[in-house]
């Protein structure tokens, strides 16, 4: 929450120039592949605007020959005036169908273009924003974009149109009422500008609002049986109602300032009306313009004012998705550390698995102050199984990160097959690598699914033989309907255990060049973890292996143990040439293995 809190009030001022309605400029990228749909909504909107603008001429037309002789020709004029509705009413249909449509497709692709940079975001990027925030930002704020597309900038249009096209015909009808209506246009203004910054500010803190409650609300739910346990729940309530009665008491206010801003505007438009009226009704006393003159004059006031009411609600609208719309930007040009370079390397086939660092400096993000890795000097030659061993907090999982590109290194290289891992596109190496990380991800998908999203293309054969090998087609196939059962949100219908013996036949089944493993045993029993090590030796046969373990027993085949401590490489070795060194590896090794305490 505090880093939400901090967003909200930090650079305020900034954020308040960008909340100008220029900010929807944004949108017209996505807009411009549906001109075609564009035109023809403006075309439909135009023609209901202009038949709109006609009703009034034909109720005169009605009034000043009210009284005519010939019947035939007021049947002919209350006809056409039945006309023009029928017109008005197919014509407002289509452009509704037309906009609509337009404004579903058009957040249909933003959403999946801010998707798809929200993917493809490295690591560090996640340290400075809660998931919770972004999943907001793509469906909170693409909904008040919806409306905007769909709704708002249309009746927009209309509204325009009607009010200059419903002004004109008001000076053609009378230029002195019309004069006097003019000189009230001044005087509605202020208070919508006036009270429009006001309600710019309140619609991007409600957004804000709603997006820390998001994240809030996101961070519980996913972790809800470690707050349960730890009869967290009243706390967990209290934030997440602290933070959304911030948002509703934002939405209150913008609310508010809204309805101020509308009262004003429609009392003073038609006190306007209704002294222009009074001027007029004089008029026909002196005949000088005719009753019907006068009610088209008023009808066509009646529709300025309507617009210009319609449109002080729209702007209110407008300036809430341009709020929602910088939101999105924000994400779509967020800057990432971690890129592809332009003309990428290619990775050398067939790919031999040799890694290297070189003299590799690295602080993470968040904890500048702390060496992650403090020149790491160290190199994996093909095929070789290389155990990273030490205390939590020494660099181990770092290493795994760093050899996917999660981060850039401070300082040094990493390279694999003598390539440097800025000079190729992430995706051409990753797809070489295979990782069982220390918390598994389960997918809310089947067991099939989960294990097939190693490879894609694999058949129902082959991710059989994958969980095999990872001692899991025993549990799997008991389950109620076999690899086919769907396992629940972050894999809640299975244990500890069995969730790491998935993800094990996940990485089993990419048959990668390079396996990492990072604590892939640690929530096995005794008989799970040796066939599953088993699986493991036979795994890492031929290829580069990695394992970061806190077991020293499950690390003792390796070809080399590397052991680390505070970010640094301090002894490298086998087993048994590091125990008779002495030092830390023998430290942890007498721990485990004389006084049987599992170091965790």
């Amino acid at each position: 929450m505090a880093r939400g809190t901090s967003k909200q009030t930090n650079g305020e001022e900034e954020r308040e120039k960008s909340r100008k309605l220029g900010s929807l400029s944004a949108l017209w990228p996505f807009l411009t592949p549906y001109k075609g749909l564009m035109i023809a909504s403006v075309l439909a909107l135009m023609a209901t605007a202009a038949i709109s603008l006609t009703l009034p001429m034909a109720v005169r037309r009605v009034v000043d020959n009210f009284n005519v002789e010939d019947g035939a020709l007021l049947d002919r004029y209350f006809a056409a005036a039945l006309g023009f509705a029928g017109l008005l009413a197919l014509g407002t249909a289509l452009r509704y169908a037309l906009v609509t449509r337009l404004g579903e497709r058009v957040v249909a692709d933003i959403r999946m273009a801010v998707f798809d940079r929200a993917i493809a975001l490295s690591p560090a990027f996640y340290e400075k924003i809660m998931t919770g925030e972004v999943l907001s930002r793509i469906t909170t704020d693409t909904t008040l974009i919806q409306s905007v597309i769909g709704s708002s900038i249309s009746i927009a249009l209309r509204n325009i149109l009607l009010f200059f096209g419903g002004l004109l015909l008001m000076s053609l009808t009378s230029a002195k009422l019309t004069g006097l209506v003019l000189l009230l246009v001044p005087i509605v203004v202020v208070p919508i500008l006036t009270l429009g910054r006001r309600l710019r500010k309140l619609s991007r803190e409600n957004q804000d609002w709603i997006a820390v409650s998001s994240g809030n609300a996101s961070e519980a739910l996913s972790s809800v049986q470690t707050v349960q346990a730890y009869t967290h729940e009243s706390l967990s309530r209290e934030a997440f109602a602290d933070v959304t009665e911030k948002s509703f008491d934002a939405a209150r206010r913008r609310i508010w300032t809204r309805a101020l801003m509308t009262a004003i505007v429609i009392f003073l438009v038609f006190t306007g009306i209704v002294g222009v009226l009074w001027v007029g009704a004089w008029d026909v006393r002196a005949d000088q313009m005719t009753p019907g003159a006068l009610i088209q004059f008023v009808v066509y006031s009646v529709m300025v004012a309507g617009a210009v009411g319609a449109l002080s609600e729209v702007f209110g609208e407008l300036q809430r998705a341009a709020g929602a719309t910088e939101r999105l930007v924000e994400l779509l040009e967020a800057t990432d550390t971690v890129k592809d370079p332009a003309r990428p390397a290619a990775l050398p086939e067939p790919v031999r698995g040799e890694i290297v660092f070189d003299a590799v400096s690295f602080n993470y993000p968040a904890r500048p102050e702390i060496p992650a890795l403090d020149h790491v000097d160290l190199t994996i030659a093909p095929g070789e199984t290389v155990a990273l061993v030490g205390p939590s907090g020494a660099g181990k999982t770092t290493i795994i990160q760093l050899i996917q590109r999660f981060y850039d290194p401070i300082s040094g290289a990493v390279r694999l097959d003598g390539v440097a891992l800025p000079d190729m596109t992430r995706a051409d190496f990753r797809r070489h690598i295979a990782l069982v990380p220390q918390d598994p991800v389960i997918f809310a998908a089947s067991a099939k699914d989960n294990i097939r999203f190693g490879r894609p293309d694999a058949s129902d054969a082959e991710i059989e033989a994958a969980a095999r090998a990872a001692a899991a087609h025993d549990f799997l196939n008991a389950l109620p309907e076999g690899y086919d059962t769907w396992l629940g949100e972050r894999g809640v219908m299975l244990s500890g255990g069995q969730k790491q013996r998935v993800a094990i036949a996940r990485a089993i089944l990419r048959d990668a060049p390079v396996l990492l493993l990072d604590e892939a045993t640690s929530a096995l029993d005794a008989e799970s973890e040796r066939a599953v090590q088993a699986a493991v030796d036979k795994l890492a046969e031929g290829r580069t292996t990695i394992i970061v373990a806190h077991r020293l027993a499950t690390v003792k085949k390796a070809d080399r143990i590397i052991v680390m401590e505070h970010g640094r490489i301090v002894a490298t070795g086998g087993h048994d040439a590091l125990v008779a060194e002495g030092g830390l590896y023998a430290r942890l090794a007498r721990l485990q293995f004389t006084d049987g305490v599992a170091a965790e």
